[in-house]
């Protein structure tokens, strides 16, 4: 799989990604969710992953021809928004050596691959009203 690099949100020791693939999806790299009341609140099978990453990593879809990066449906993959403003998503984890092979990642990282018509349904004005769980 090849990435295209399109985003991060950095400070010293964290790197929070976005990446657009070669098959119609986002890979995100975030930061593993490792809290026990975190964890309680989701379901994640076997073979996927929780990442935690800032909502404004998302403000980079814009260089991928989204007109928006902003997040409008707190929706599956997003599973929790926390208290600091970050989100939890979960997807299949990547494992795919040729994409390993474009990022760097501390140990405490790890990446989802997401298909792109997910995330862009998450930029999209809901007629409803939004109740995204709190973590």
């Amino acid at each position: 799989m090849k990435l295209r690099f399109l985003g991060k949100n950095s400070t010293p020791g964290d790197s929070p990604t976005l990446y657009a693939s070669d098959q119609d999806s986002y890979v995100i790299q975030g930061w593993k969710v490792f809290a026990n009341e975190l964890l309680m609140q989701l379901n994640v099978p076997e073979g996927q992953a929780a990442i935690e990453v800032p909502t404004e990593l998302f403000e980079h879809l814009t260089k991928d021809g989204q007109v928006s990066g902003e997040i409008r449906k707190f929706t599956a993959p997003i599973m929790l928004v926390t208290e600091q403003g970050t989100c939890v998503l979960q997807g299949p984890e990547v494992h795919d050596p040729e994409a390993l092979s474009q990022m760097r990642m501390p140990d405490y990282e790890t990446c989802i691959e997401v298909p792109k018509s997910s995330i862009t349904a998450l930029l999209e004005e809901d007629s409803g009203p939004d109740h995204p769980r709190a973590a």
